[in-house]
């Protein structure tokens, strides 16, 4: 029976991806991706000539209903983001949710996303976590922050290299400039880095070095006691980019 399937790809390095991933990408009869160029450039490092298909926030809604009738008249299709896994601060839950309304075979692989290599080495408690994606952009943006001060587990957001600073500063205020937050920036590429200290340390850090690349922003949960842990704080705002 045809289905579709959810294959994460590489976020960083080319070499994260499972045999499964490749061998699925070269069997199935077609891949949806939310960039095609993005996904050339994989698909050609691994020798895939399976056909690609736009598949984006922009045209899913229309798109969702005519893939479904495709994989239930027998075709095998894959989805796969520009990096990590679909559904994750990506396109994929839409099309998921309605070939399970249609009663469709769904199959998501196990793989790359950002935010878990980003949490487990940040050095704050990973037990419990909440992921919150990106901050609503303006409207909410602040209310959301509000939400969380009371939150005891360990969060975790996406967030652009040019509003990091001031998403750090607006954290300080409304969080308290001392709760503990780490950046990670580049996960699994060439120029990975992490940077770790107060919210107020971070926001002064970022503000006169800005960055460029993919980050992930993990914030101390409100009872968070680094004595308690082997976090290590370190930020040095001499270093400069």
């Amino acid at each position: 029976m045809a289905k579709l399937y959810l294959i994460p790809t590489p976020v960083g390095n080319l070499e994260d991806i499972t045999l499964r991933a490749l061998r699925i990408l070269k069997e199935v009869d077609l891949i949806l991706a939310e960039d095609t160029r993005t996904s050339a450039k994989l698909l050609k490092h691994y020798d895939i000539t399976t056909p690609l298909l736009s598949h984006h926030k922009f045209n899913e809604h229309q798109q969702v209903e005519r893939i479904a009738e495709r994989i239930q008249k027998g075709e095998n299709i894959a989805l796969i983001s520009d990096a990590g896994t679909p559904g994750i601060s990506d396109p994929g839950f839409l099309l998921t949710r309605t070939c399970i309304q249609h009663r469709i075979d769904t199959e998501c692989l196990p793989g790359a996303t950002a935010f878990v290599p980003a949490l487990v080495n940040s050095g704050f408690p990973c037990d419990r976590f909440c992921f919150e994606g990106f901050l609503p952009q303006k409207k909410g943006r602040q209310k959301k922050m509000n939400s969380l001060q009371e939150e005891t587990r360990t969060m975790i957001f996406y967030e652009s290299p040019f509003r990091i600073a001031k998403t750090l500063e607006q954290m300080s205020s409304i969080l308290g400039p001392n709760r503990y937050a780490c950046v990670a920036r580049e996960i699994s590429k060439v120029f990975e880095e992490f940077k770790r200290g107060t919210l107020k340390e971070l926001a002064t850090f970022y503000a006169n070095n800005p960055v460029k690349g993919e980050l992930v922003l993990l914030v101390a949960g409100k009872d968070y006691n680094p004595e308690e842990g082997e976090t290590i704080i370190e930020i040095d705002n001499s270093e400069s980019e």
